[in-house]
């Protein structure tokens, strides 16, 4: 006979005497124990072995349900798979299933750290942003659109941080593929333009010498603590990126040769040239530094609170909001939006007014064009002296603006 829905009903929890068996078709029947439980299951033959595969319990698993189930199981048959063990591998790779953050863990330590300066920070903004929402789902079986519904929210209020996201989850998934730990990248054909419609805006903020004005006198006057106003003011001065200043440590800084020396690794074209950027120290900037020295114990220059290392990039993208919001505050003067590349942007665009391209581009850490960049190492400190000068003059004339 073949089983029916209505026979099934009909002995779902009958009390019968002892364990019964009744065929179906196909080498499928039905386990039904004294207590009226309904098992279906599937005999079968492997290298001359017989077999018995549980496949589900009724009223959980329908009849056409185990039909089609045991199907698959006669197909896996056919390719001289044992049914039994396929089940027991595939249950113990959900039970073994490494979580995105257990992946994005191992790839952050195996890869991030050793290959990327903002590690920290990308690990921030999953921990922030990613693994509230997905983090203890298995890997493999995160859908694509369970990434969007997290990249497509954060793409509409911040947009850099939904590409950052976007382009270090895709690294992830990739490591975890190459590892076999899933079969496809599903954000690999996902970009932030087409898809999440993140437009890349090139930013051309510059401090006028009134907003420079406003912004020194709120970093005197401002209650963040003093390594951050060193930290914004030599900022300024120096025309640096910020990352230089955070990463220095106290011997960088030659203070009998009045130089500083920003190593290789610290700076991101000598990553690609080889070389050390020097600027000339003066007086102003001199004291400024000697005073960041005094308040730690560190072999850094700057560091983060109470602890013996360099200060964070996520403290210091903060500062410049904590100086507008004082000029809000106190002084009702409403600026609009800069960050610290735009103080860089700004100190480079008063270099022109005091030397040349070539040495203003120095002054920042570029190198210089074409062969003059291949051959000329010469470091121009008596000119960069000179252009420092003038612009801290200008700057301390600003301040002294009534």
């Amino acid at each position: 006979m073949s089983l029916t829905d209505a026979w099934l009903k009909n002995n779902n929890g009958k009390v019968r005497d002892k364990t019964e068996e009744v065929a179906d078709r196909d080498s499928m029947s039905v386990r039904i124990s004294p207590k009226g439980k309904i098992v279906f299951q599937l005999r079968y033959r492997f290298a001359g072995k017989a077999e018995r595969l549980d496949l589900g319990t009724y009223p959980h698993l329908s009849l056409k349900d185990a039909r089609i189930k045991a199907n698959e199981m006669r197909s896996l048959l056919d390719k001289g798979q044992n049914p039994k063990i396929e089940i027991r591998v595939q249950q113990q790779k959900y039970i073994n299933a490494s979580t995105l953050k257990e992946v994005f863990d191992d790839w952050y330590e195996s890869y991030c750290v050793k290959k990327k300066s903002s590690a920290a920070d990308i690990r921030t903004s999953f921990e922030l942003h990613v693994f509230p929402k997905i983090g203890d789902l298995p890997i493999d079986r995160i859908t694509l659109q369970q990434w969007l519904a997290v990249l497509e929210e954060l793409a509409e209020e911040k947009p850099s941080i939904a590409e950052r996201i976007l382009t270090n989850a895709k690294q992830v998934l990739k490591w975890a593929k190459k590892r076999e730990l899933l079969i496809v990248n599903a954000l690999s054909d996902i970009y932030a333009k087409e898809d999440l419609g993140i437009e890349k805006n090139r930013v051309n903020r510059i401090l006028d010498d009134e907003e420079i004005t406003m912004v020194l006198m709120a970093i005197d006057e401002s209650k963040i603590l003093p390594k951050n106003k060193i930290f914004l003011k030599l900022c300024l001065m120096f025309g640096c990126r910020n990352g230089e200043l955070r990463k220095a440590k106290k011997q960088d800084f030659d203070l009998k040769k009045k130089v500083w020396i920003v190593p290789v690794e610290n700076n991101k074209v000598g990553k690609k040239t080889g070389r050390e950027i020097i600027r000339p120290i003066l007086p102003e900037m001199e004291d400024l530094i000697i005073e960041a020295m005094e308040h730690n114990n560190s072999e850094y220059f700057l560091t983060n609170d109470n602890a013996d290392t360099p200060m964070g990039n996520g403290a210091s993208i903060a500062l410049p909001a904590n100086v507008m919001e004082r000029l809000r505050r106190h002084h009702d003067y409403h600026m609009k939006h800069w960050t610290l590349h735009d103080l860089r942007r700004t100190a480079r665009t008063n270099f022109s007014a005091f030397t040349s391209r070539d040495v203003a581009e120095l002054m920042i850490g570029h190198v210089m064009p074409g062969e003059q960049g291949t051959y000329d190492y010469y470091e121009y400190i008596p000119q960069q002296t000179e252009a420092y000068t003038k612009w801290l003059d200008k700057l301390t004339c600003l301040t002294k603006k009534p």
